[in-house]
């Protein structure tokens, strides 16, 4: 058994921090959420009552933040009372830069961290069915690698540090791109006559066959579970997915690489937080492209 610190018990982190419960390790929150602090200790967390409390002679520490800015003044903080040795992952999202940077500081502090962002929702965090994308040294990877299958199924080692961060926004850019255009078909499919059921039997054996269309379909009717089916609640938030295409277009500005079509499908999500309806599914793309938004 471990004793594991976890910052940020939301949506993502609460199914994950149960699922260490579960594995039989300590686990001391800290989420600044009251709500999510009753949702942990209902979950067989202990809730600590500040950072330090949390990070404090914990052999792991885990952290799942929204953004750059808080995982660094989190880390700024954390770094502080944790001592020489103690391991840290950081499941956020955040840019390329800052998670390089935080992995070095870290090193200066004599702690391995690894960037190891996810992939698979809400429901993944509370099956235990998480995609892990972690960077970091092959020392530290394998430190991290038991706990993260105690939360995940797929966890992959995709080089230094911030290459996890790297492969996160890199797949996510695709997906955002695969899911825009398979919505533009399934809409000119219907506009011309073609039913969305009948479109999909077709294109999901043939080479338009995609995950967005055959796990996720964006148009109602072909797949039960899609949100497409529940209005558009989410899975993942068209929030979310623009949160990533931005990171993805920051990183292609400083990689001065062109990526035209990921930097579309940012403008694309851009008109739906515009609308107010980035809370939707980012399957809900689909109302903006058949104008019902």
């Amino acid at each position: 058994m471990m004793k594991i610190g976890f910052i940020g018990l939301g949506n993502m982190g609460l199914g994950m921090a149960a699922n260490l419960v579960k594995a039989g390790h300590q686990v001391v929150g800290f989420d600044l959420s009251k709500t999510a602090q009753q949702s942990a200790r209902k979950g067989g967390c202990e809730i600590a009552k500040d950072i330090n409390t949390a990070v404090k002679d914990s052999d792991v520490v885990i952290m799942m933040l929204p953004n750059g800015s808080i995982v660094r003044k989190v880390c700024e903080e954390a770094f502080f009372w944790m001592v020489p040795g103690t391991l840290m992952i950081d499941c956020s999202t955040i840019d390329v830069e800052t998670a390089r940077d935080l992995v070095a500081e870290a090193r200066n502090q004599q702690i391995d961290m690894i960037d190891a962002p996810v992939s698979g929702g809400v429901g993944g965090a509370a099956a235990g069915t998480l995609t892990f994308m972690c960077g970091g040294t092959s020392e530290a990877f394998a430190r991290a690698q038991p706990i993260l299958e105690t939360m995940g199924k797929n966890i992959f080692h995709a080089g230094d540090a911030g290459n996890g961060q790297v492969a996160k926004i890199c797949n996510n850019m695709l997906l955002g791109i695969h899911m825009i255009g398979t919505c533009e078909a399934f809409n000119l499919a219907q506009k011309l006559g073609l039913d969305a059921q009948t479109f999909y039997d077709i294109s999901s054996t043939a080479s338009g066959q995609n995950w967005s269309m055959t796990s996720y379909c964006p148009a109602p009717g072909p797949v039960e579970s899609a949100p497409s089916n529940r209005d558009y609640q989410p899975g993942f938030t068209a929030a979310m997915m623009l949160k990533d295409l931005r990171l993805a277009q920051g990183a292609a500005r400083t990689a001065r690489t062109s990526t035209p079509l990921g930097a579309q499908s940012e403008a694309i999500y851009s008109l739906m937080e515009a609308a107010g309806k980035d809370g939707l599914d980012f399957s809900g793309v689909m109302k903006l492209i058949n104008g019902s938004l």
